[in-house]
């Protein structure tokens, strides 16, 4: 019987196609809130991560060997302007889930995020001191740092993803392809620049960080640095579509939107030397995405 694994967060983007990506290998429940997914071969279970007594109950049921704690507020104007619920989100969530992984020993994986530095340098290392720029960037620095205090043997995952999202969930790459799809002109930002990561390809790398009992922070992101608007335009070559349709903007000149930093971009030199390999770059990532399309990705139901 192959072992089961616990994905928190089971209705949003990150849960469903880790997954899908890992689907066959592990017998799988997702944690649900309130809303309900159906997924072929894979278990939902609702549980209330505000209490320990209802996760350590879940925790008695499916007897987990890891956990994917995906849950995050990751709205950067909603945690501006809801820091309380930010907070409860993203810190205490988080910290509840690291507490009974530890009381029970089992791994965790906790997914963080590329927003936590002032965004004037590329490619920044993981020892690299934050520096926070608002109310999400804070509380997912907070975050990490509860649960590596509670649950040391922690992999805290920073990464930036793209996916296959379904009907009533988009991520950044299927606005990109919808839109263009549908004949729609797109402004996409030459200034804000990352290290975007299809997230199977993430999953794989943190269940090999797994098996080789790594723990602390990594930066599990793609091995290429490039704009939102450069990314945009690799999709559109690789999906056949226009990219004549897409309009270069400036993300430092919307004085409107909550300051963030400018250069997200990450090093994943710690978890390639670890792992022995390159994480993989854009267009081999964007090739993956096409091939999906259609396939079991689709299979996803939100109810």
């Amino acid at each position: 019987m192959s072992e089961p694994i616990l994905i928190t967060g089971g209705s949003g983007l990150l849960a469903l196609n880790w997954a899908m990506a890992i689907r066959g290998r592990y017998t799988i429940t997702l944690g649900l809130h309130d809303r309900l997914v159906s997924l072929p071969d894979i278990d939902t279970r609702r549980i209330d991560l505000s209490s320990i007594d209802h996760l350590t109950q879940a925790f008695e049921t499916i007897c987990p060997k890891l956990v994917i704690h995906t849950v995050g507020l990751a709205n950067v104007e909603k945690c501006e302007a809801e820091p309380d619920l930010a907070r409860h989100t993203n810190i205490e969530l988080a910290t509840n889930v690291a507490k009974v992984c530890a009381r029970f020993g089992v791994p965790l994986v906790h997914i963080s995020t590329d927003h936590l530095f002032s965004g004037d340098q590329p490619l920044l290392a993981e020892t690299a001191p934050t520096m926070l720029l608002n109310v999400y960037g804070r509380t997912k620095a907070e975050a990490e740092l509860r649960v590596l205090d509670v649950h040391p043997q922690a992999v805290v995952m920073r990464t930036n993803f793209y996916v296959w999202g379904p009907g009533n969930r988009r991520s950044f790459s299927d606005t990109i392809i919808n839109t263009l799809r549908a004949g729609k002109a797109l402004t996409l930002f030459e200034d804000a620049f990352y290290t975007p990561i299809l997230i199977e390809a993430a999953a794989l790398a943190a269940h090999e960080l797994i098996g080789l009992k790594a723990a602390g922070i990594f930066h599990v992101v793609g091995d290429e640095r490039l704009s939102k608007h450069a990314f945009g335009h690799k999709l559109a070559r690789a999906f056949g579509l226009d990219s004549g349709l897409i309009t270069p903007g400036r993300l430092s000149g919307r004085s409107a939107l909550v300051k963030r930093p400018l250069d997200m971009s990450l090093s994943n030199s710690k978890a390639c030397g670890l792992l022995r390999r390159r994480l993989g770059g854009v267009d081999e990532h964007i090739a993956r995405l096409l091939r999906q399309e259609g396939g079991s990705y689709r299979e996803i139901q939100c109810l």
